[in-house]
């Protein structure tokens, strides 16, 4: 049965009516979840999972011996990852341990020589004392005629002589005097010289292991067994992934409310919109990405063309969701930031770096080891010497 013309107006009618009600529906719905929801809340698709990234590099010079860690791994602080042939650097240290026996003992032969002059002053006051007995004798006997001029005349030559003899010895005692006068035999400056050399022998050895200064897993490793390296050398990258943030860039014309510690949503593409992680805003890079970039623009020169700059907002993420769901930095990310809460300064930053890769402990220990052992070897040196002894008095 053909419908009328009056019937296909009316049906057109009541379609509109419900097309008009369906987008006036949907307009309020849109207005009243943008007026109560997302009215408050800043989001971007421009943002990135990323961390610390920590280049371990070469601090010794050797041939790459053996590679202890690939990539994947995780190693934890202080493992040893790559071992160099120590050979040259364990030859340098027996040179500069042999170099603080040397300076020890050349040392303990100035305190030596010390005493010997010591004595020899002595000696040489005693002779001079002597003669001028003898001439205060010949000076009176000469007045009565028991002693000739000349025997006076010759002992006043051989005090002149005695007494230009122990200047002499005087002259090389303090000579000698100076080079040990306020140290002793253990805190010499030429011993300390050698235990100096001595220490950077040492660490040089010591770091022909190169170790994790963090845990984390190792990603990029460069380095093959028979490589020969320098200090400065990339050895490979350690990534802890237990403290990780986003990196969401921001329209600058977006940025008004946008403030440190406010609350935020975080999506990451590899788990979909299922997975959600809490994150709060913990700074605000204090300048746009495009005065960080390599070749910075220069908008007083050429011609001017306005363009919308982004700026990075630091996001930080729990560590109890990231370890249930682990995630990598570089991961793309959804970040919706809550701005509905009273505003702040936007300089202040609440970034903490409290997280073990801010800090390493495993190269301290290398000095306080290679100061012992100089120590040592000085006691070594030194055991069965003679005491230094004090100042002598006859060279006053």
């Amino acid at each position: 049965m053909a419908l009328s013309r009056k019937s296909i107006r009316s049906r057109r009618e009541f379609l509109l009516k419900i097309v008009i009600a369906a987008v006036v529906v949907g307009a309020l719905i849109a207005l009243s979840r943008w007026f109560f929801y997302d009215r408050g809340w800043v989001t971007t698709d421009n943002a990135f999972v990323t961390g610390n990234i920590i280049p371990v590099k070469a601090d010794a010079t050797g041939v790459v011996a053996a590679v202890l860690a690939e990539e994947t791994q995780f190693v934890k602080k202080g493992d040893v990852l790559v071992r160099l042939d120590g050979q040259r650097a364990k030859a340098a240290l027996a040179q500069a341990e042999a170099d603080i026996g040397r300076a020890v003992r050349s040392v303990g032969a100035l305190y030596a020589q010390r005493r010997q002059v010591c004595q020899k002053t002595v000696s040489r006051a005693a002779l001079r004392d002597k003669t001028r007995h003898d001439l205060a004798r010949y000076k009176q006997a000469t007045q009565s005629g028991a002693a000739s001029r000349q025997l006076l005349q010759n002992t006043e030559d051989q005090l002149a002589a005695l007494e230009a003899d122990l200047r002499e010895a005087q002259a090389e005692y303090q000579a000698i005097e100076a080079r040990v006068v306020g140290v002793t035999r253990m805190n010499h400056p030429d011993v300390e010289a050698a235990k100096a050399k001595y220490n950077d022998a040492y660490i040089e050895f010591a770091r022909q292991n190169i170790r994790a200064p963090a845990a984390g897993y190792v990603a990029k490793r460069r380095v093959q067994v028979g490589d020969r390296v320098r200090p400065g050398d990339s050895i490979l990258n350690i990534v802890p992934l237990d403290h990780l943030w986003v990196e969401a860039n921001l329209w600058e014309n977006r940025m008004a409310r946008v403030r440190p510690g406010q609350p935020a949503i975080i999506k990451v593409d590899l788990y979909g919109s299922d997975q959600i992680y809490t994150g709060e805003v913990v700074g605000l890079v204090p300048g746009s990405g495009a005065v960080f970039a390599t070749l910075p623009p220069d908008n007083a020169t050429g011609n001017f063309i306005r363009i919308v700059q982004r700026v990075p907002v630091r996001i930080a993420l729990r560590a109890d969701e990231l370890e249930k769901q682990p995630l990598r930095p570089g991961l793309s990310a959804v970040a919706s930031i809550d701005v509905s809460g009273p505003l702040q300064s936007p300089n202040r930053s609440i970034v903490k770096t409290t997280t073990n890769e801010y800090l390493t402990n495993v190269y301290d220990k290398d000095l306080a080891e290679a100061k012992a052992r100089a120590d040592r070897i000085v006691k070594d040196n030194a055991a069965g010497a003679a005491d230094d002894g004090g100042a002598c008095a006859a060279a006053e």
